[in-house]
């Protein structure tokens, strides 16, 4: 099926906005068809076809805008990292104080977690594949180094406010953080068999979220 084209207008004064909107749109619908493909088959079990048909687009555009398979898979890898980056971005935690900041930080990153699971997913599938391709990524270990800076940031002045312990690593810390907020969601079935727990009932969730955000500050306080 070919992608649906809007008719071009005849006014100059638009230019090609019309059509540069279209391939953006186009784009952004493949994305997202690949990153659902992705999540439910994984990279090996996932076809380009199969993402053309998801999105509604000629399978040609699919390899004018990423190349081939391991383009978009690549792109849909990078996005899901943008988003959580750029969540993380907007709480501003260099103007909060350094234990409000750090409670925010980790249900920021709770709440990330929990809608926009296909993060975890495609967490699983590149480890899966050890990192193949997330190795190709300049995007990604650049788009970490402001987050690890405003956490080192808190963490010395809440040291020199008397607030925080010595000798915290931040990327340890991040590493903490993250685990705490999604290993209840990676492996939510065997969890809740095993403890005979709904993981995924709402009430329990809001306990989990302060549990580790009380975990978290515990572990940090003077």
């Amino acid at each position: 099926m070919h992608c649906m084209k809007r008719p071009i207008s005849h006014d100059r004064s638009l230019g090609l906005e019309p059509r540069k909107r279209n391939a953006a749109a186009t784009r952004e619908r493949l994305l997202q068809a690949a990153l659902s493909e992705f999540c439910e088959y994984g990279f090996s079990g996932s076809r380009t076809a199969a993402i053309a048909a998801r999105a509604e687009c000629n399978i040609r555009m699919l390899y004018q805008y990423f190349g081939n398979k391991e383009g978009i898979y690549l792109a849909a890898l990078e996005l899901v990292y943008a988003e959580l980056r750029a969540r993380e971005e907007k709480l501003d935690l260099l103007h909060l104080n350094p234990d409000k900041g750090m409670i925010v930080l980790v249900e920021s990153t709770f709440d990330h977690m929990l809608a926009h699971q296909e993060f975890i997913k495609m967490m699983g599938i590149e480890n899966i594949h050890q990192g193949r391709f997330l190795h190709q990524s300049k995007a990604v270990p650049k788009g970490a180094m402001p987050l690890v800076k405003s956490i080192k940031t808190l963490l010395l002045r809440g040291q020199q406010q008397g607030l925080f312990r010595n000798r915290v690593d931040p990327v340890q810390l991040y590493v903490s953080i993250l685990s705490l907020c999604y290993i209840h969601i990676s492996n939510k079935h065997t969890l809740s068999i095993t403890f005979g727990q709904d993981m995924t009932d709402k009430k329990w969730m809001a306990k989990r979220r302060k549990h580790v955000s009380e975990m978290v500050l515990g572990f940090l306080m003077a």
